[in-house]
This record gives structure tokens, sequence and C-alpha cells, in this order.
């Protein structure tokens, strides 16, 4: 199949069926980079290149991750006859593996699903939980009284940062529920790519470099990840038998071998007495979590988030994440605007001040239900995004920090918000996010963390797995009024984002991303590319990103700076270069989608440069071949 034998182009709003091998193409031509070579593991365990693409087109599943080697395994799932849910549980798993600055069973994560024989959308709340003793003050530095520790790297890297794991849990309440496979069998694939290794690229060796003084502070974790006191080298197999080990106990043995037991007993002790260098400098503090803590951990099965946006029906994330509410909150302020009506300069201005008011909002209002009375309907109604939308000036960037409206359900004109503390946010940026569907119509968007990139640091010793640094996600500093303030066995706020629309109540789109609070600005830029900017899906992820989270300041990728930054100066946006401030990465967000074409195909799509590129794979591949 080559370019110049297909004519057909791929438009903004679908694919027709019978131009759809023609179309992919165009895709190829306008979307993807040459492919980045990784590794594929023959039958004798020798390292094999094998390309790896960022979309793909076809019929029989999809599935999209940041991983090769993880978006196979989703894809090989599918093919033996596995469901989406299947597919996802396995692809989540081998990211534990080949991922493990961003993912596994030490972290948690959000689960959304769209069922086809209910007609239904699904999620699971699988967040991490403060532990029961967990004090309000706990990020407090006795030595400067009334000041936090140092959050990078003190406070992150530290006992005290780690909250109860919840992915091992949503993964196993994911197949009792919809999927077709034990935990067993789902996790399989995964542990036998953790028994014979991936291999290194340039992004995990980078990873691991960024956090050499993190990792060398906690023994186990150093002697995993910096054998001979240097990152894995690039082109060499990295495997993690103490992780394949692991995976078999929990699909033998269930969730019960991690949350009771003895693996629970050795994750409590680590916590409290982390296994400290002899001769490191941090302080690595100890922390709360306890056996108790682990034994009584749940998952919550909730509705999701709804809104309608341009005839569609976008679900998301309900608190403890934000996503769900804050995305919806935005779509419900542009609504009015038209931005499909809008030139490219208008359209970003309304964008960037929509993002800023519900990020407004979010600090104002959104936290764990279980402690903090969300107004979520109000949050999501039309009346309030109206109202919200109303102040926006279309000739001028309004100086930041917005202040939150009242979500009181009653909306008329465009009244003065009331006054707010607008809180730091500390989310790390280190998550990551797959989609699957299969041959039936079933749906996963699935974003998945243990916060910033290597988690806490601390690695369980002869387990194989990071434990995460979520509970940093609360507000540091004690605040009655702030509804992320630390509490006992509360989930901290999230921004992560998975997200299905629905289009004529079926499915159409699917996708999410890491970034921490620059998920929803990602999810929500991706979708105003796609659905009002006449993009494809993989232009829209592929496009240069900016992010205003409510700050004096706009976040924007280097490109975004280049193609826009004269354009927007006249509305008064100030650009500034993104870059996580742990690392020298300039890049906003890493999305995974897809998209449901006509007569039952897929087209999925991972990033084509960022973090070094994504993998997408169907079963029935069109393209590539």
């Amino acid at each position: 199949m080559t370019p110049t034998r297909l004519a057909a182009t791929l438009t903004a709003g679908t694919l027709v069926l019978a131009g759809l091998t023609a179309s992919t193409a165009a895709i190829a031509q306008r979307t993807a980079e040459p492919p980045r070579q990784l590794a594929a593991q023959t039958d004798d365990h020798t390292a094999q290149p094998t390309k790896k693409y960022a979309t793909a087109v076809g019929f029989g599943g999809a599935v999209a991750s940041v991983d090769a080697d993880a978006t196979n395994i989703g894809v090989s799932v599918l093919r033996r006859g596995g469901n989406a849910v299947d597919a996802a549980v396995a692809t989540a798993a081998a990211l534990g593996v080949t991922e493990p600055y961003s993912a596994g069973v030490g972290g948690g994560g959000y689960f959304v699903y769209y069922s086809a024989k209910d007609r239904k959308v699904y999620t699971i709340d699988g967040r991490e939980t403060a532990p029961a003793t967990m004090p309000e003050d706990a990020f407090l530095n006795p030595a400067t009284p009334g000041k936090p520790y140092t959050f990078f790297p003190d406070l992150v890297t530290s006992g005290v940062s780690v909250g109860i794991p919840g992915t091992l849990a949503t993964w196993d309440a994911a197949l009792h529920s919809w999927g077709s496979l034990s935990l067993g069998k789902a996790l399989k694939p995964a542990a036998d790519l953790a028994d014979r290794g991936f291999v290194i690229d340039q992004t995990f060796r980078n990873q691991t470099l960024d956090n050499k003084a993190r990792f060398s502070a906690i023994t186990p974790t150093a002697a995993l990840y910096l054998p001979n006191g240097d990152a894995p080298v690039v082109g060499s197999v990295f495997k993690n038998k103490d992780l394949a080990k692991t995976y078999e106990l929990l699909g033998k043995k269930g969730p019960s071998a991690f949350y009771t037991g003895p693996l629970a007993q050795e994750i409590a002790t680590v916590v409290q007495t982390p296994p400290k260098a002899p001769g490191a400098t941090l302080p690595v503090m100890p922390g709360h979590l306890t056996t108790a803590d682990l034994a009584k951990y749940k998952v919550i099965k909730q509705a999701p988030t709804k809104v309608s946006y341009d005839g569609l029906d976008v679900y998301g994330m309900a608190p403890s994440s934000s996503g769900g509410t804050t995305v919806g909150e935005a779509l419900n302020i542009l609504a009015p605007l038209k931005l499909s009506t809008q030139s490219t300069p208008q359209a970003l201005h309304s964008y960037l001040e929509a993002s800023a008011l519900a990020f407004a909002d979010r600090g104002k209002y959104v936290g764990d239900p279980a402690f903090v009375d969300v107004p979520q309907k109000e949050l999501l109604s039309k009346g309030f995004g109206a109202e919200r939308s109303c102040l926006i000036d279309p000739a001028k960037a309004a100086v930041k920090p917005l202040q939150p409206g009242s979500p009181d359900g009653s909306y008329s004109g465009c009244p003065a918000g009331i006054a707010h503390e607008d809180k730091a946010d500390t989310e790390g940026l280190s998550t990551t996010h797959l989609v699957a569907a299969d041959k039936w119509g079933n749906i996963v968007s699935y974003t998945l963390t243990i916060e910033q990139t290597g988690g806490s640091g601390i690695l369980v010793p002869g387990r194989g797995f990071l434990l995460n640094n979520e509970l940093t996600d609360f507000t540091a500093i004690p605040d009655p009024a702030d509804p992320n303030r630390i509490q006992p066995n509360k989930r901290p706020r999230s921004s992560m984002s998975p997200t299905i629309v629905l289009k004529n109540g079926k499915p159409f789109l699917a996708l999410g991303s890491p970034g921490g609070s620059t998920i929803i600005t990602t999810v929500l830029q991706t979708l105003t590319n796609r659905l009002d900017r006449g993009m494809t899906l993989p232009d829209a992820i592929a496009a240069p990103r900016a992010s205003q989270r409510n700050t004096a300041n706009v976040t924007a990728e280097p490109p975004f700076i280049d193609a826009y930054g004269t354009a927007l100066k006249p509305y008064g946006h100030t650009l500034v270069p993104a870059g996580d401030a742990l690392t020298s990465a300039a890049e906003i967000g890493a999305v995974a989608a897809l998209e449901v074409l006509p007569h039952g195909g897929y087209l999925a799509a991972a990033e084509p440069k960022r973090r070094g590129g994504g993998a997408a794979g169907t079963v029935d591949q069109l393209w590539p071949n």
C-alpha cells in the first residue's frame, strides 16, 4: 500500500467506509513521523527491532498507549477474543513494566467504560486514599513552623506522601464487572514481559537520570534502576523478575494477596521505615500507611459526569477527580461562543478564558465528595456555564486569577465572582493514559498514575514496583475552607480526565492524557481541536498546546508560542514556555485516543512525538500494514 495508489483524503468529520483504506494514506502523510524503533521479544527471548506507529486504522478493536509493548499486548488480548476491559487491564499491567515511573500497582487511577450491551457509561474511582492516622499538618516541617517541607525532592521522596494504592483493586473490579478474563490471565502477558525484559529507549534512560538523586537515596530502588550507579543504557534489555513474580502471585491469589498478608505488611513497613541508603542526604520522612489501611481499601463505582456539547454527550470522571467537572464546565462555557465560527486566534482566546473560569470554580468547590459538598449538578449545568461564559471579553483577556462563580441554581446576567484564594497545584506530570475498544463496541478510557515521575521513589523490596506519592496532591498548608486539605481516609483531588464522547447515543471518541493539572486543558484543547476547529483526531493530538489554569501567564509549548504568540498578543495573553520544573521537557500532555469510524472501524491515535511518541494498533489493521 503506497500513498500514490491511494487518492481519498480524511475529512474532519468522518471516514467513509468505501474510502477507508485510501484515507489512511492521508493520515500517514499528515501525522506519522518515521516510526521509532523499539523491541519486540521473540520466542528465543532476543530483542528484535520493530516499528511503532502513532496512528492505526482498522477493524475488530483498537488500543492506544504511550508504549509499543503495552499496546501490542492489548491488541493481542483482543485478537484472542478478549474484550475492551480485558485489553485495558492487560495493557495497564504492561505499562507497569515498561512505564514503571508513571504507573503500576503501587498507584491509582480512574476507569471509564462504555458498555455496548447496556448503552451506558460506567466509572470506577480507584484513587489512592490517605491513611486513617494521617495528620492534617503532615506536610508541615517542624523545623520551619507553619511552612511545608520542600516539595521536591524532600516531600515527594518520602513515606508521608504515599497513599493507599487503588490500581490492583481497579483492575479486579473492572474484570469482575465487565471483563471476560480472570485477573491471572489478564496479568500473564505483562508478567512474561517483565520476566523476559524490554529494550531501554532514551526516554526511559532520561527519566531515570532525572531521578538519580532520589532513586540513589532508596536502597532497593537504586539496586533495580541504577545498577552500578548508572541508569540502564539505551538498547539494553531491562528485566524485572521481581515484578514478574509479583504479578504471578496476584494472578493466582487475587487482590487479597496485595491488600492483606505478607505483601501488605511489606508495603506498610517500607512506608513507615523507608530503606534509606547509607550517606543519603534526603530526609526520606516516614509515612503513616498501615496494614489496616490496605485491608479496608475499596474502589468506588459511581455515575460519570455528563454534559452535552454541540449535539454530543461528553462523559467524564466525577469527583474525587476534578477532570469531568472542569472539562464539562469549560465546554458549557464555550458552547454559547460557537468556536466553530471563530477565527483561530479568537477560538484560542475563548478556550484559554473558559479554562481559567472553570479552574477558578474547580479550586473553590471540588474535592473528595465524601468530605466536601461538591455542587456537581450546578457546576455542570447549562445555566451556570452560560453565566460564566458571559464574563469572557471577546477582545481582551481578563486579569488572572479570576474569582469563582456561584453555582447556586439562580443564573442571570454576569455576576461578580466571590472571594477565594487559589492554591497552587502540585500534581505530578508523570501519569499515563490508554484507550481500548473491541469488536462488540465496548470502549475503555483509563488514566492511571503513581504521580511524580518515579512516584515516591520507594520500591517495595523484592516486589519490583514503586509506590506512589499521590498524597502530595493535597494542599500542604491546612485551611478549613480548602476542599482539598489533608484529612484522614480522604482521596486527594485529581485532574485525571478519562473521557468518552457519544454521538447519537453511540461511541464516537475516547481520550485522555497525563500531565498533572494540564490534563484538563489537554483533553479540552484536543476536544475543541477535533470538534470545533476542523482537525482530524491525529492532527488534534499533534497540534501545539497551551494551558491556562487561572494563572497570570499561559503555559505554552514553544511551537504554540511560535505559531500563535503574535496573534494572541493583542488579546493580552502572556505566553511562557512549558517545562516540568523537575525536568527539561517543554511538553504538555501525552494523549492516547480513538475514534469510532463508520461500519465498525476504528482510528487509534497516540502522540507522534511527545514523550518519545505513543503506539496505536488495531486488530484487523488496514494501516499501517
